[in-house]
């Protein structure tokens, strides 16, 4: 794999700025592109276009435009092993794939809510995204963009879940995480140690606009959890953060703090996922739950399911010891609903 990666990206992308800072971490050489470069024209398209796209040469020694940030995470794993991301331990790295794609798949549920559900984030994004797109575009331009950008956002609500039905509970399952993180953090400086793991650039990468840059949802983390806003700015750049295989938390060790962020993660993520997984099963048009006993409507996102079998296949890969450690953590949180319930 040749460096420096080059990708093209924005800073309104919250996985955008996950894998920037997995990438500064990892003291890895990278060229970002914005969605206005130049040099994109010569570069090939995605099936499907998602920030951020990679780009990377392929078996047949073409260039692909390769997208998902959870697997190019684990590809730079292999292709680059110093300062990995990714515990060593079996065990752990399940844990760490569990927070992982909660953060991907339902923080940014709060992440997308927050954006386009309340008038004051929604002006500021319209305001900023389509100039992070272009500097120097004009003001009619921009502000064209800006709306239109607004529009097709705010159509997109229900199907990442936010409705008026479903607001109390994105809302309140912030909230809650909010504190679950900040007492964590008090304790750690990373979800599983003294080190980042991917989870941890998962959860920064939706809380660069939670915590720091939509109005709505800012003011709340600052009000709720400091802690957690400072944290979001320190883990922007960590390349200059030690890398100490010791500084892992031990699979018989996990703390409390750890074991209150899965309950989170058993009260919403779970839920969710298994719904979704069960409605796109039978073909049903809705996915419909309850989480904490408030109802739960959206339609079906087939990619939500595939997350959920890889997490699946990556628990069923585990030796007798690590899946019965893992069983051991996850008992009472609501997780192991996720390795046993029926789909």
């Amino acid at each position: 794999m040749q460096l420096p990666l080059t990708f093209k990206g924005a800073p309104g992308s919250p996985y955008t700025r996950k894998m920037l800072a997995v990438l500064r971490y990892r003291r890895l050489p990278y060229a970002l592109l914005l969605p206005n470069a130049p040099q994109l024209k010569d570069l090939p398209t995605p099936k499907v276009e998602l920030l951020p796209t990679f780009y990377l040469q392929g078996a047949s020694g073409t260039i692909e435009a390769v997208t998902d940030s959870t697997p190019l995470i684990r590809r730079f794993e292999a292709a680059f092993p110093e300062r990995h991301v990714r515990p060593p331990d079996p065990a752990l790295a399940f844990l760490d794939s569990l927070l992982e794609d909660y953060a991907d798949e339902w923080l940014t549920k709060a992440m997308f809510h927050y954006r386009w559900h309340y008038a004051d984030d929604t002006v500021k994004s319209a305001a900023i995204l389509p100039r992070w797109r272009g500097i120097t575009v004009s003001e009619a331009r921009a502000t064209e963009l800006g709306e239109l950008f607004a529009k097709r956002q705010i159509s997109r609500l229900a199907y990442v879940g936010s409705s008026p039905l479903t607001a109390p509970v994105i809302e309140s399952s912030y909230v809650r995480y909010l504190a679950a993180l900040d007492a964590h953090l008090n304790v750690h400086p990373f979800l599983l140690g003294g080190r980042p793991g991917a989870a941890d650039f998962a959860a920064y990468g939706q809380l660069t606009q939670l915590a720091l840059f939509d109005p709505t949802p800012a003011a709340l983390t600052l009000a709720k959890a400091p802690r957690v806003a400072a944290w979001t700015a320190i883990v922007d750049d960590l390349s200059g953060h030690g890398a100490n295989e010791d500084q892992w938390i031990m699979r018989d060790a996990i703390p409390p703090t750890v074991i209150d962020l899965l309950r989170e993660v058993g009260r919403s993520y779970v839920p969710v996922m298994l719904a979704n997984a069960r409605a796109l099963k039978s073909g049903a048009a809705r996915v419909e739950c309850t989480v904490e006993g408030l109802p739960w409507v959206q339609n079906p996102f087939p990619y939500q399911a595939k997350c959920l079998a890889w997490l699946r296949e990556e628990f069923t890969a585990l030796d007798a010891a690590g899946g019965a450690a893992v069983r051991r953590i996850l008992a009472g949180t609501g997780c192991e609903a996720l390795i046993d319930a029926a789909i």
